[in-house]
C-alpha cells in the first residue's frame, strides 16, 4: 500500500466569504476539510494524508494521527501542489492522489474504483457530464459545445508518482488541475464516471442548508350527543360529536396550532376567538388561511405526524379518508402524512368514550 493522500487547502477563498475560511467553515456539523481527512483515513488505502495550507498554526492544533502531516501551501492552486509533490518524493510513493479540500461529498467507494483503475493507467481522473448546454468563447465568437463530450472533472485525481511529479516540474504556467500536467504533455488520462455529488464548494450559497423549523399542536373536546362528528374534515358517522364554539375537529385544531407553533405565530385563539363572527365555523375554514399564509411566507410542509387519542371510533377505519382530505387542505402529499390512533386504556374522560385529543408534529422549511 504505497499510495499518497494531497488534501490542497490553502486558497484564499475570496468567492466564498471575505471574513470565512472555506476549509474550516462547518458544513453538516463539521468541518469542510474534515470530511475529506476522515473519508482518506477511513479508506485505509493511504500510507500517509499530507494537509496543504496557509493556516499552518490552526491545523496543527488539532489532534491529527501520525499518519496526517500539515505543510504550508503556496499562493496559487498549482504551486501548492508542487510543494506537495517535492514533499512526498523522500517517502519514494508509487502513487499520489491529489485532493481539492473544497469536495466535501465524495465516497470512499469512488476512491476505492480510482484505485482499482490507477493499476493499469498511470493518471486515474472522475468526471461527470454537463447537464447544461456550454457555449464557448473565443474573441467575437461565441461556439456551441456538445455537451455529451464535455467532461467536468472532479477530484481526487490519481497518478503515478514519477509521471506526475516529472510533468508538475517542468510546467512553468499556472494549471487549475493535475490532469492539465498530463494533457499538456499528450500523456493518457483515463476518466472514469464521477459522482454528481462530488461538487466543489466555491460560494457559499452553495452550503447554505435550508432551515427547518417544528411545530406541536395539541387540542381536546369533550363529547356531546346529537352532533355531527368531524374529524381532519371527515363527517364520521358516530353517535356524539365533539363540544365547541366551532365544529371541534380536534385533528385540524392541532394541525393549525402546530404549524403556528412551528412559524412562532403564536396560537390557534388569536385568530379564531370564541366570538360571534367563528360561531359553529368549520375547521377547514380555519384551517385554509393558515396553510395560505405558510406558503405565502415562502414556507414548506415536510411532514405532519398525527395521534389521534380516543376510544372509539377506530382510527384505521377512516384513516385513508382523514389522510386524503387533509391532503387536500394541506396541498401536500398524502404521504408526507402519517395518521395514528391510539388509546389510553379505558383511563379517564378519553378512556370513558366522553372526549377526544389529538396531538401534532410538523416540520416546515424556510426557502427564498
Amino acid at each position: 500500500m504505497n499510495n499518497y493522500f494531497v488534501i490542497l487547502a490553502a486558497g484564499k477563498s475570496k468567492r466564498f466569504h471575505k471574513n470565512l475560511s472555506k476549509q474550516i467553515y462547518y458544513y453538516k456539523n463539521k468541518e469542510i476539510i474534515d470530511y475529506s481527512v476522515e473519508k482518506s483515513l477511513n479508506s485505509k488505502l493511504f500510507k500517509k494524508i499530507l494537509i496543504v495550507t496557509n493556516n499552518l498554526n490552526y491545523f496543527k492544533k488539532k489532534m491529527y494521527p501520525k499518519s496526517i502531516s500539515v505543510i504550508k501551501g503556496g499562493k496559487e492552486r498549482s504551486d501548492s501542489s508542487l510543494i506537495a509533490l517535492k514533499y512526498l518524493k523522500k517517502y519514494k510513493p508509487k502513487n499520489v492522489f491529489i485532493h481539492d479540500a473544497a469536495r466535501p461529498n465524495f465516497s470512499i467507494k469512488l476512491l476505492k474504483n480510482i484505485l482499482k483503475n490507477l493499476k493499469s493507467n498511470k493518471a486515474v481522473v472522475p468526471a461527470v457530464y454537463s447537464r447544461d448546454s456550454i457555449k464557448y468563447k473565443i474573441k467575437n465568437q461565441i461556439f456551441n459545445l456538445n455537451r455529451n463530450n464535455s467532461l467536468l472533472t472532479q477530484t481526487p485525481q490519481a497518478f503515478r508518482f514519477k509521471e506526475l511529479y516529472k510533468f508538475a516540474i517542468k510546467e512553468k504556467r499556472r494549471v487549475n488541475d493535475e490532469a492539465t500536467l498530463f494533457i499538456n504533455n499528450n500523456s493518457k488520462v483515463r476518466f472514469i464516471l464521477g459522482e454528481n455529488k462530488n461538487n466543489k464548494i466555491t460560494y457559499l450559497s452553495d452550503i447554505e442548508t435550508v432551515k427547518t423549523y417544528f411545530g406541536i399542536g395539541f387540542d381536546i373536546h369533550k363529547m356531546i350527543r346529537n352532533k355531527n362528528l368531524y374529524l381532519g374534515g371527515v363527517k364520521i358517522p358516530f353517535h356524539s360529536g365533539l363540544k365547541g364554539h366551532s365544529d371541534g375537529d380536534v385533528i385540524l385544531h392541532a394541525i393549525i396550532d402546530a404549524i403556528l407553533g412551528a412559524m412562532r405565530k403564536k396560537d390557534i385563539g388569536a385568530y379564531f376567538p370564541n366570538t360571534k363572527k367563528f360561531k359553529d365555523i368549520r375547521s377547514p375554514k380555519m384551517l385554509r388561511p393558515i396553510i395560505k399564509n405558510l406558503y405565502k411566507s415562502n414556507f414548506s410542509i415536510n411532514n405532519l405526524d398525527i395521534n389521534l387519542i380516543c376510544e372509539k371510533p377506530k382510527v384505521s377505519k377512516y384513516r385513508d379518508k382523514i389522510i386524503n382530505s387533509i391532503s387536500k387542505l394541506t396541498t401536500i402529499n398524502k404521504h408526507q402524512i402519517n395518521l395514528k390512533g391510539k388509546t389510553v386504556e379505558k383511563l379517564g374522560l378519553i378512556g370513558k368514550e366522553k372526549a377526544i385529543a389529538c396531538e401534532v408534529i410538523v416540520s416546515i422549511s424556510k426557502y427564498d
